[in-house]
């Protein structure tokens, strides 16, 4: 992505807009942007945030070529005075972001642009189309990685991704949330993540048979010998070849040191079970079984259930595409206009019938509240930027809604951290991304701090999201002057 310019990956009314800014307006308005999003994908206790990395890339990478401006010409809606403006045009604002890997939830900004507002509006676009897709995906990883109970998950969903960067930085994504390893070489290529692989059933078909399949390829990977055995039939020939290949790799002396057979078709509790005893009866007993074959959260659950003999998991289309909730829906709404004569921010608010989709007004930031004895996450508190907490005090937290709903937390038994962090100033990157293995690490801790009501994949119990009482005063009095102005 750091090689291509995708400054007209974006929303054709985002330039319209950005043109009428330069015309009617001050260009140099400042505003606050947040990118947020409203519910957690597949019924989720929690999200994963991902794809800060190529954010930055993207906004370091901002500017118009002479090509793109004379494309946008050949649109007959541009005049050429903000044409010529664009050729100039870069990046001169601030950017605050949730570091990639945290747990998320539902209204709290992801990422918040202070910038002028045809910069802001500029970005808007492809800021939800990065983050959108890889916290997505991310997500859904978790939940696979959770539902496999500690055994290692592979993603190998690139050939049915939605092209070619849905493959790639879905396969980030996926790592991110704690895949062991994927298929996309690419993908490791670019982000320095483990790639893993087996064979295919063609391999074996295109041998005379398939114990010469099976020893061919055991002499060429010894150290990593995972032997597809449903080919033709899984229990009479499939793993009797294999067991017969593990039996003569361990007389010639050569270590087993990570060998196994793999299960792709067939009802695969029965078969891995089968498969096992076979193996354990023949003296193979740390035998890796894996298992592919359309794959998710619910299936490899409903395996653990029945008793699987199954240790390790490749999962592609279900995972890759997030099949059962394919969007993330996140949304980047208008918080807020400085005033240039104080400097300070004017709260600005949507209204809707809806409730849930009524801004949050103003200048903010999240504090994140953990439980001092366990680190478990209690709550997370948006709040307005000038606001301090002290842990000496008592804490009171109630639901934005619901308000009667009251939590009091005393003193010295909780702690807090701020989740935004600087990314860009004055236009500058002020911050460094982590490799990808680094991230996917941080993010088993940030899963750690949930609590297991949490993580369940069906009726999750949820983590609670609320105001601080001068936000909550700030956004109701809006309300509140909105509908006297009517």
């Amino acid at each position: 992505m750091n090689q291509r310019n995708l400054t007209l990956l974006t929303d054709f009314y985002e330039l319209t807009m950005m043109q009428g800014y330069f015309k009617q307006k001050d260009a140099n308005e400042t505003v606050v942007f947040d990118a947020f999003y409203r519910n957690n994908p597949d019924g989720n206790g929690y999200s994963i945030c991902a794809g800060l990395e190529q954010v930055i890339e993207y906004v370091e990478n901002l500017h118009f070529e002479q090509e793109d401006v004379d494309y946008l010409r050949t649109t007959g809606m541009f005049e050429e005075d903000f044409l010529d403006y664009l050729l100039h045009f870069r990046f001169s604002g601030d950017i605050y972001a949730i570091p990639e890997g945290t747990v998320v939830f539902p209204r709290e900004p992801l990422v918040k642009v202070i910038a002028p507002i045809m910069e802001a509006q500029l970005i808007e676009t492809a800021i939800l189309n990065i983050i959108n897709h890889q916290s997505l995906i991310a997500t859904k990883a978790a939940r696979v990685v959770y539902a496999a109970e500690g055994d290692g998950v592979m993603e190998f969903g690139l050939r049915r991704a939605q092209g070619p960067d849905a493959g790639i930085y879905g396969a980030r994504a996926a790592m991110i949330a704690g895949c062991i390893g994927t298929s996309n070489v690419l993908a490791g290529q670019m982000f320095d993540v483990p790639v893993k692989g087996t064979h295919a059933h063609s391999w074996i078909m295109s041998f005379p048979d398939e114990l010469t399949a099976f020893r061919t390829y055991a002499r060429m990977y010894p150290n990593a010998c995972i032997l597809l055995v449903d080919t033709y039939d899984t229990l009479k020939s499939g793993v009797p070849n294999a067991i017969k290949v593990f039996t003569e790799m361990k007389e010639a002396g050569i270590p087993l040191t990570f060998y196994g057979i793999r299960l792709d078709s067939g009802d695969l509790a029965y078969l891995s079970k089968k498969a096992k005893k076979m193996l354990d009866a023949a003296g193979f007993s740390d035998a890796v079984i894996s298992a592919s074959n359309d794959l998710d959260e619910h299936l490899i659950g409903s395996l653990k259930l029945q008793g699987a003999a199954i240790n390790s998991w490749g999962v592609g289309t279900n995972m890759i595409t997030s099949k059962d909730n394919p969007s993330f829906g996140g949304v980047y709404k208008l918080a807020a206009i400085q005033d240039q004569k104080t400097g300070s921010f004017i709260p600005k608010i949507k209204v809707s019938e809806n409730a849930e989709k009524i801004t949050n007004p103003g200048n903010k930031t999240i504090q994140r509240i953990y439980e001092k004895d366990t680190g478990k996450i209690i709550a997370d508190l948006i709040c307005l930027t000038d606001e301090t907490f002290d842990t000496n005090d008592s804490l009171l937290l109630f639901d934005p809604i619901e308000t009667w709903k009251k939590t009091n937390l005393e003193p010295n038994t909780y702690t807090i951290r701020e989740l935004l962090i600087p990314v860009f100033q004055n236009g500058k990157c002020v911050y460094h991304s982590p490799k990808v293995m680094d991230i996917r690490t941080y993010c088993q801790q940030e899963l750690d701090t949930l609590w297991e009501e949490s993580k369940r994949l069906v009726n999750p119990h949820e983590v609670h999201v609320d105001l601080s009482r001068k936000l909550w005063n700030m956004k109701n009095d809006l309300l509140d002057s909105y509908h006297h102005s009517r």
